[in-house]
């Protein structure tokens, strides 16, 4: 297997991972929204709220606000020594307060670990006008996507690397509706300048009646990975495939065991 980095920057990761196949693709995919866990608002304690929303609501908008997650400071519950009791071993404590008039916002929120704190501090909770108010304390755990959209940590999605074969060079009407400029026009003549940005959308297939071919390969394959902002891209991924050995270990100590058996 060999992969290669293609961009990294603003949150957003893409690479090229060469001979593996869909079910491995598929694999680090799942396991990167659904098992790489981190960190989210998980009970919501109201102390006083007279804004024009219902305590509901406001807790629905805290638990999906995204959070800085320090996997190594922190155990998921079900395998905390507290059996999931609740220590500071597996959950953080947040508090809110706040008057009107005034927006409150995700930067009001306050942590007694400065390393468990809201990713945009810019996004709004609720409005409040003049005497009104509210106040709350909150308790943030790990979790995993599975469970709940709030604890994915990034959006995963893959695609075969495209082979791209241009069967007559003057079908440039390809270059004209190719959405993301895969190609490129020289002295009339038709030629591939980045497959890595074909989409497989076959609009040039189609536009040239099929004098431009495309397939996806089925061992080659581009990912594409854009983090929320509770772990780096890094730290997904390496998470991600510290996970998938887990589980093959796992599996292989099991299979041992029917063997004896």
């Amino acid at each position: 297997m060999k992969v290669e980095l293609i961009e990294n920057k603003n949150e957003k990761t893409s690479f090229v991972i060469n001979d593996i196949d869909a079910t491995t693709a598929n694999t680090l995919r799942r396991t990167i929204m659904e098992e790489v866990p981190v960190m989210a608002v998980d009970v919501v304690n109201f102390k006083g709220n007279s804004s024009a929303l219902y305590d509901e609501i406001i807790a629905h908008r805290l638990g999906l606000l995204p959070l800085k997650t320090d996997l190594a400071g922190y155990n998921l519950r079900e395998e905390c020594k507290c059996k999931g009791k609740g220590c500071p071993s597996c959950q953080a404590i947040l508090t809110l307060k706040a008057t009107g008039p005034l927006t409150v916002y995700a930067r009001d929120i306050k942590s007694k670990d400065p390393k468990i704190i809201p990713v945009f501090p810019d996004m709004p909770i609720v409005k409040l006008i003049k005497g009104q108010k509210i106040e709350a304390e909150m308790i943030a755990s790990l979790g995993k996507g599975k469970e709940h959209a709030k604890y994915q940590p990034a959006l995963a999605h893959y695609r075969g690397y495209p082979d791209i074969k241009i069967k007559d060079a003057k079908a440039v009407e390809g270059e004209k509706v190719c959405p993301t400029h895969v190609f490129k026009v020289q002295d009339g003549k038709i030629k591939v300048d980045d497959e890595k940005k074909c989409i497989l959308c076959m609009a040039c297939v189609d536009a040239t009646n099929d004098k431009i071919e495309v397939n996806a390969s089925e061992k080659d394959f581009i990912f594409f990975l854009e983090s929320f902002g509770q772990l780096s891209n890094k730290e997904t991924a390496s998470k991600a495939l510290e996970i998938i050995d887990s589980k093959l270990d796992e599996f292989k100590d099991k299979l041992s065991l029917i063997k004896k058996a």
